[in-house]
C-alpha cells in the first residue's frame, strides 16, 4: 500500500529516487496513463488508446505498452527505448495532493507535492536527490514538478476533452486482435480510439466547435499514434524469436 507524505526539505532532507528502469520499479505494465498535453511527443512512439473508468465512467486516454498485463516492450535490460518517458512513468513516487489554505478569509485548495515512501524508487542511498544540501529544491525535484503540473492540468483538460468527442460519436471499441507470428495471436480488450470515417463525416459546425475548444489537433495526434502499433508488434516478433532462439540453444 502507498505510504505518502507531504514533501518537505526537513523530513525528507536525505530522499533519493532511483531513476533506472525495470521490473523492480514498477515498470512492467502493459499500459499507462496520457495525456493530452503530452500527446504531441506521445505520438512520435506509443500507440494512444482510450478507455473508460469503471469508478468514475469517464474516459482516459492510455498509452500501450505491450500486449499482457505485464509486458512493456519498451523496457530492456534496465533501458526505456523511447526518446521522450510518458509523464505516469516519469513521475515515480510523487503526486500532486491538495491542502486547505484560509487565504483572505476564504478556503482555498493549495497544491502540494507528496511522495510514497514505500515506493521501490525511493531510497536513502543512490539515485537522484530531492533537496540540496541547503534545503533547497534540485533540478530533479523541479523537473518532476512539471512533469506533475502537466499531468494535472492535462487530466481536467483530457475529461472535458473526450466527453466532447464521445458526445459527437467519435470514441469507438477498438478489436485489438494482432497475430503476431503463426504461432502466437495476442488480444487486448478494452481499449477505444478515434473512429477516423465519424471524424471525416463530421459537418463544419461540428469541426468549428471542436476546433474552437482546442480539441481537434488532439484528435489528430490520437489517430496519427496508431501507426506505432507496427513498432510493438515488431518488437514482440523480435523478443519472441529470441526466446525461440534461447529454446532452440538449450536442447
Amino acid at each position: 500500500m502507498p505510504r505518502y507524505e507531504m514533501l518537505n526539505n526537513i523530513a525528507h532532507r536525505d530522499l533519493r529516487v532511483s531513476t533506472g528502469f525495470g521490473p523492480e520499479f514498477g515498470d512492467a505494465v502493459g499500459m499507462v496513463p496520457a495525456y493530452p498535453s503530452e500527446f504531441a511527443e506521445l505520438q512520435r512512439e506509443y500507440p494512444i488508446f482510450l478507455r473508460r473508468d469503471t469508478a468514475s465512467g469517464e474516459w482516459q486516454s492510455v498509452v500501450l505498452l505491450g500486449f499482457e498485463q505485464h509486458e512493456n516492450l519498451y523496457l530492456e535490460e534496465g533501458r526505456w527505448n523511447a526518446s521522450y518517458l510518458p509523464g505516469a512513468a516519469a513521475k515515480g513516487p510523487f503526486l500532486i495532493g491538495f491542502q486547505e489554505q484560509r487565504i483572505d478569509g476564504a478556503l482555498t485548495q493549495e497544491a502540494v507535492l507528496h511522495v510514497d515512501l514505500d515506493h521501490p524508487r525511493v531510497t536513502s542511498v543512490q539515485g537522484e536527490p530531492v533537496f540540496l544540501p541547503q534545503g533547497g529544491n534540485t533540478p530533479y525535484l523541479d523537473h518532476i514538478a512539471g512533469v506533475l503540473r502537466g499531468i494535472h492540468d492535462g487530466h481536467a483538460y483530457g475529461t472535458q476533452m473526450f466527453a466532447a468527442l464521445d458526445a459527437k460519436g467519435l470514441i469507438q471499441p477498438v478489436a485489438l486482435d494482432v497475430q503476431i507470428d503463426p504461432q502466437h495471436r495476442v488480444n487486448v480488450n478494452g481499449l477505444h480510439a478515434i473512429d477516423r470515417d465519424r471524424l471525416a463525416q463530421l459537418d463544419g459546425a461540428a469541426l468549428a466547435e471542436l476546433n474552437g475548444a482546442g480539441y481537434l489537433e488532439g484528435t489528430y495526434l490520437m489517430l496519427a499514434s496508431l501507426h506505432n502499433m507496427r513498432r510493438l508488434i515488431a518488437e514482440k516478433q523480435r523478443r519472441l524469436r529470441m526466446q525461440d532462439a534461447t529454446a532452440a540453444s538449450r536442447n
